[in-house]
């Protein structure tokens, strides 16, 4: 079992910066794959940014890429996500994931609880 516990969200005006924590307990943190993942009011929850357990390979959405960083401390066990000139449609609440696999898309197994981001116009 994996625990979770996502961090940093908040209220930031369009063309803001607000960085993602998430604490992870129960496993070998450098063992474990990771990634991000948002839900927007009223649809699915869609993927942002998968990163290996090295750091070494990183997948974003089309919609964040160049925008938005994940990147991983190993001796801190927490990931990040870096995200810069946020748009209102980035708006939505932010998992943070993990175990499972990336095969074209990531398959996580272990969510958090989530975190609100909200941007305004």
């Amino acid at each position: 079992q994996v625990q979770l516990v996502e961090s940093g969200g908040g209220l930031v005006q369009a063309g803001g910066s607000l960085r993602l924590s998430c604490s992870t307990s129960g496993r070998t943190f450098s063992s474990l794959p990771m990634g991000w993942f948002r839900q927007a009011p009223g649809m699915e929850r869609e993927f942002v940014a998968f990163v290996s357990e090295s750091g070494r390979s990183t997948f974003y959405a089309a919609s964040v890429k160049g925008r938005f960083t994940i990147s991983r401390d190993n001796a801190l066990n927490t990931l990040y996500l870096q995200m810069n000139s946020l748009k209102p449609e980035d708006t939505a609440v932010y998992y943070c994931a993990t175990d499972g696999y990336y095969s074209g898309r990531y398959y996580p197994r272990y969510w958090g609880q989530g975190t609100q981001v909200t941007v305004s116009s």
